[in-house]
């Protein structure tokens, strides 16, 4: 039987997988803001979701009405991304995200 551990332990980094796990999302967070910052305030609010994997920026949003305004954007949201966080980006992937808790 393993031994329980406080849930405070659990987030302060003694386990690795979780570590790793919050690394991520704070970095997804960082380019969601990185990305915010370039777009027109009514646009921003529509972004839920943003992250660069392989080359690829990948931007969640709440409509398909945003998500074709953004794609007519792709390439230079693309380039600003990549300027502002030093990650080459390749391809910009945009897609509608269900709301949550449906």
């Amino acid at each position: 039987m393993q031994k329980s551990k406080a849930v405070s332990e659990l987030f302060t980094g003694a386990n690795k997988k979780l570590t790793a796990l919050r690394a991520k999302s704070d970095e997804r967070s960082r380019i969601r803001e990185r990305l915010c910052a370039v777009l027109p305030a009514k646009l921003a609010h529509a972004v839920v979701s943003a992250s660069i994997e392989q080359g690829r920026l990948s931007i969640g949003v709440t409509s398909a009405v945003w998500a074709t305004r953004l794609r007519y954007m792709a390439d230079s949201l693309g380039k600003s991304v990549a300027e502002s966080t030093g990650i080459a980006i390749a391809v910009v992937r945009v897609r509608v995200v269900p709301p949550a808790g449906k």
